[in-house]
């Protein structure tokens, strides 16, 4: 009833989740072993060659394009959590434009990161916070070229997903990457909006991955029983406190 678990190092935030888990896990007879990578690529290669039962550490997107990429088919058996990207106010001196997302002028400039996959978050993001309408949906990825309404006629304006955090004070708004928001000294509390955990966002979810076959595996029975013991109130308070809110859990 031992089960190897793939994850990237642990850092302040999972170090907790993980040692919750494990306590968890551990009243329900499975004892839970962690295998901690450097590179994103290698815990999908070691669960693949069977060198870990299970890993957890990318989302739904990165696994739908790493088994795309490598002609494999491993699957999400589980959600964890989503870590949201959020819009924040333009700044004035040190003081924000804006309190709501209302109040951002028509005619206005909004900057977003220029990376494929943080430009579509970015958009969509903008989509739920009401102030434009995409042509596309789901996991479809959006460009500024689906936007299909503007009613503010808001300049949307692409930038390094590092530069964005910079471009407060000659901007109205930008969407920040979490990575960011830190090093920045932005109060994410303070965010006009916040990624909302819903099918257009569900990609973007983290999630535990196993092989294809694990139910009639050895260890599903104890896979099992470790996703029960992530899924708990326990887990979810965790994962709130360790991360100051900045992640959400959503199973």
């Amino acid at each position: 009833k031992t089960l190897t678990v793939g994850i990237m190092t642990l850092d302040d935030t999972t170090e907790p989740l993980w040692d919750k888990v494990k306590e968890l896990a551990k009243d329900k007879g499975v004892t839970i072993e962690l295998k901690e990578f450097t590179d994103y690529n290698q815990p999908n290669e070691a669960l693949k060659n069977g060198e870990i039962d299970v890993n957890a550490f990318q989302h739904i997107y990165f696994l739908n394009n790493w088994n795309k990429e490598n002609g494999k088919d491993l699957v999400a058996i589980a959600d964890t959590y989503i870590s949201p990207i959020r819009l924040y106010s333009g700044l004035n001196g040190s003081e924000n434009k804006y309190t709501k997302v209302e109040e951002i002028p028509d005619n206005g400039e909004i900057a977003v990161p220029n990376d494929a996959t943080n430009e579509s978050r970015a958009l969509y993001l903008l989509q739920s916070a009401g102030l434009i309408k995409l042509d596309v949906s789901g996991t479809a990825l959006a460009t500024v070229a689906n936007i299909k309404e503007n009613p503010k006629n808001l300049k949307i304006t692409e930038l390094d997903a590092s530069q964005t955090a910079r471009s407060l004070s000659s901007v109205d708004a930008a969407v920040v990457n979490n990575t960011f928001v830190t090093e920045a000294k932005l109060d994410y509390k303070k965010a006009l909006f916040k990624e909302q955990a819903d099918e257009n966002s569900k990609q973007w979810y983290n999630i535990i991955v196993a092989k294809k076959d694990w139910e009639s595996s050895p260890k599903a029975d104890a896979i099992k029983k470790v996703i029960a013991a992530y899924h708990t109130d326990e887990v979810k308070k965790v994962i709130e406190e360790t991360s100051d809110g900045l992640d959400q859990p959503v199973w």
